[in-house]
This record gives C-alpha cells, structure tokens and sequence, in this order.
C-alpha cells in the first residue's frame, strides 16, 4: 500500500492510498535476532522453568516504488 509518490515536481498524495502504487524489494537474508530467555519461577516449590525465544527478521531492499 503507497501512501505518496513523487518524482521531481511530480507529486501524487493517496486518499488514503494511490492507486496502482507499488513497492519493488529483494530480499537480503533472513536473520535472527537476539536470544530471549523466558524464566518461570515457582516460590517453596522446587520448581524453576527456563525457555527460550529467538525471533527471525527477513531483511529486504527496497529497490523502487512505482505508480
């Protein structure tokens, strides 16, 4: 979705979205972002849970955005 395009003097303003707009992107990689460690602790209880969470990111190009 293209909220504005402008190409020199040319400007078009979407209300809200211009019309026939479209993004070009190549994707890069995907990568992972940072380990998150989840601890779940039980008082008196003996009990201690630990879990993990590493969440993926697709990086991409934006290479032009045509309307």
């Amino acid at each position: 979705k293209v909220l504005m395009v402008a190409d020199g003097d040319n400007v078009k303003v979407g209300a809200p979205y211009v019309e026939g707009g479209k993004v070009v992107a190549e994707v890069i990689k995907s990568v992972g972002g940072e380990k998150v460690s989840i601890t779940k602790f039980r008082r008196r209880k003996h009990h201690q849970k630990v879990t993990g969470h590493r969440q993926w990111y697709t990086q991409v190009k934006i290479t032009g955005i045509n309307a």
